[in-house]
């Protein structure tokens, strides 16, 4: 008998994976309720049989409680210790979500992927690696299909190849085949509690290994070296400077922080015994993934990034890095509770990085006290009149480059719809500067 037969389950947040868990537990027999801080009325059921599932939706959704329910099903973005899911948990209800249950049914041999950033270009090109090799490879997760959905498909011969966030992995109690960790520093500090519930969740991802598992880690960044000595698993390390010559020649991929990301793609690859010709030639194929340091378009000498992705200073740091043209640098967006100094002292030092554009509720903060460059705030200017702006000032030969290092939410639904706005902009410019 399957355990979630008529049994009552609360589901937290309809978003990807909420509709991959509903439907899964419909299957299972389960009676579940959806609860959504969305009003019901503006609720997106497309796939759910909606007549099968009670729905608690609006403002205070949970404020009724958890309490009678068997299991709850948490959505990534909910946060684990909400006093109303600790409250249930202490009467007995037993709190999972969908990357739990998908470890705990799944078949075949699962690659995780950790890192403050850099997971979906790691990922991504694991995923090519072993699909090129003719591995049966699956991509789930946030870049990828949904997990549950998938099950039905897969065997014992089957790879699976996923991205785990610190909102995934906080409350895991199983590690995956092979754990790829990459750079840990930080970030998500308006939803976790303090840095180091930051770094406990993601432990989790070598935590439960055992000696036939891998640990890939990247020995550049102490916090990541440091899972080492929390996995029984073999540990093999990789950085930048490690890597073959061979890797780091004729690629499409820009940017010197990707040849992080290549060689823990690399590392994992031979952990599966991929032959090498293969990793190589699609590592040389490799373009990057969208809103990545993109490249979008060049207008009159002037290249243009896409680099929306970056929510948080590090991979704006990486951005700057990988230009020795002058630079004119889009910064801002809404409040993640991150620090910024290093990125200020990054600016202050490149010498290429001619101007700064500001925008958004913290741009000003992100640029406080740099000194020697042009800035020039936007605040919540249109994506349009941002991007014309960038044009005006940068000379022939330079690039702009959107690498905001902070989130989204103040201005724009989330970082794709800023990239996509931004590329829209860029497409729609005059070849002549007005």
């Amino acid at each position: 008998m399957d355990k979630y037969l008529n049994k009552k389950v609360a589901v937290l947040g309809l978003g990807i994976e909420g509709v991959d868990a509903i439907n899964f537990l419909l299957a299972k027999g389960a009676k579940i309720t959806l609860f959504e801080q969305k009003e019901n009325k503006n609720l997106d059921f497309e796939g759910i049989q909606k007549a099968k599932i009670k729905i608690v939706s609006g403002k205070n959704y949970l404020s009724g409680g958890l309490k009678d329910f068997d299991y709850i099903v948490r959505s990534p973005g909910i946060y684990r210790f909400t006093p109303e899911i600790v409250e249930a948990e202490a009467s007995g209800a037993k709190v999972t979500s969908a990357i739990k249950i998908f470890f705990e049914e799944c078949p075949g041999k699962i690659i995780g992927v950790t890192g403050t950033k850099g997971k979906g270009t790691t990922s991504t090109l694991i995923y090519r690696i072993l699909e090129t090799s003719g591995k049966e490879v699956y991509l789930v997760g946030n870049i990828g299909k949904p997990y549950l959905q998938l099950l039905p498909k897969l065997s014992d011969k089957s790879w699976v190849i996923v991205e785990l966030s610190s909102f995934q992995l906080i409350d895991m109690k199983a590690s995956p085949h092979i754990a790829v960790v990459l750079n840990i520093t930080q970030d998500h500090l308006d939803w976790h509690k303090d840095r180091e519930e930051y770094l406990k969740s993601k432990e989790n991802i070598v935590k439960y290994q055992n000696s036939s598992d891998f640990s890939v880690i990247n020995e550049e960044y102490s916090q990541s070296k440091n899972f080492a000595k929390l996995s029984n698993a073999k540990i093999i390390f990789f950085s930048k400077n490690s890597l073959e010559q061979k890797y780091k020649v004729g690629l499409q991929l820009k940017g010197e922080h990707n040849l992080e990301n290549i060689a823990a793609a690399v590392a994992a690859a031979k952990c599966v015994e991929i032959p090498d010709k293969i990793i190589l030639n699609v590592v040389k194929a490799f373009r990057g993934l969208e809103h990545r340091l993109e490249f979008v378009r060049e207008v009159n000498g002037i290249k243009f990034y896409n680099d929306s992705f970056a929510t948080g200073p590090q991979p704006t740091i990486a951005a700057i890095n990988s230009f020795t043209e002058p630079e004119t640098v889009i910064l801002g967006g809404s409040e993640k509770g991150l620090e910024f100094k290093e990125l200020r002292k990054v600016i202050e030092q490149k010498e290429n990085v001619r101007n700064l554009i500001t925008i958004g509720l913290i741009g000003k903060k992100i640029v406080r006290g740099i000194k020697k460059k042009k800035i020039i705030d936007l605040g919540t200017t249109p994506m349009t009149q941002i991007v014309k702006k960038a044009f005006e000032i940068t000379p022939k030969g330079g690039v702009v480059i959107l690498s905001p290092a902070a989130a989204s939410f103040d201005m724009f639904e989330n970082y794709k719809d800023r990239g996509n706005q931004f590329k829209k902009a860029v497409r729609q410019l005059n070849e002549k500067k007005d």
